[in-house]
């Protein structure tokens, strides 16, 4: 059977987060139940990360065997009629080597936070930012940001209930710029812990308080301890950027 290539948008709000779960609807099984009314039977859909509860995405990368040979546009165009009117949509198809697999071929994941910094509330963006009224310091957020990029234990950022078999990670890069009433904060790493960007955002937004310097930062980091670190930032303003592969030899096409 193909092997299909997905790149998806999804509001977060409304989902359980990426992950099929009991107890709500999850972006898995929008993905999974548009499948198989298009292929007429079960098709499990395997993604690059797990996005959390309200987290959203850009461009998620998931796959799927598909029992049809149909041209990648079709496959497109039959599973958004079916994931509708759910906030999901398939941007992209490709068919790709049957050794494809979004979760373990990836190489890097990329990250976008965006805090709303302003005294009114957010209107046109509820949901999608986080609304900080306290002026931020977006600079000396980027100049602590520095302290995590690298190769480090980032047990003081990553969730109490994380599965991650080790606390060490390579952050590639740690971003922050402000763009008028935005901040924002880019991340990228070949892979992240449980609610790692949320907790290095949360510490982050004690720098551009005031509260906190680089030198605190560096000092939660080497606690190795969560309660040393800042607050978890909430699920709204975090957006899966997009999910990073070497270059693939072309599959054969669907007959």
């Amino acid at each position: 059977m193909p092997r299909v290539k997905l790149i998806l948008e999804y509001d977060g709000r409304g989902f359980v987060g990426w992950q099929r779960q009991d107890n709500g609807p999850s972006v898995q099984a929008a993905l999974e139940d548009a499948i198989a009314a298009y292929c007429g039977q079960p098709c499990p859909a395997f993604a690059s990360g797990r996005t959390d509860a309200g987290v959203h995405a850009e461009g998620q990368v998931a796959h799927f065997d598909c029992p049809r040979a149909d041209t990648p546009e079709t496959i497109r165009a039959a599973l958004n009629f079916h994931i509708r009117p759910k906030t999901v949509a398939v941007l992209a198809a490709e068919i790709v080597p049957d050794d494809f697999h979004a979760r373990f071929s990836c190489t890097g994941r990329s990250y976008l936070y965006r805090i709303l910094n302003r005294p009114a509330h957010p209107a046109l963006e509820a949901g999608r930012v986080w609304w900080v009224q306290r002026p931020l310091d977006a600079r000396a957020m980027h100049e602590a940001a520095q302290v995590l990029v690298g190769r480090h234990d980032f047990t003081s950022f990553r969730a109490v209930a994380c599965q991650s078999k080790s606390p060490v990670k390579t952050l590639d890069s740690l971003e922050v710029s402000r763009y008028g009433e935005i901040v924002e904060v880019r991340t990228s790493a070949r892979s992240f812990l449980h609610h790692q960007v949320r907790n290095m955002v949360g510490t982050l937004k004690l720098v551009g308080e005031g509260k906190w310097g680089p030198r605190q930062v560096e000092k939660a980091l080497a606690a190795r301890d969560r309660a040393a670190a800042g607050p978890t930032a909430p699920p709204d303003g975090l957006v899966f950027l997009s999910a990073r592969y070497e270059p693939m030899p072309p599959a054969s096409p669907a007959m």
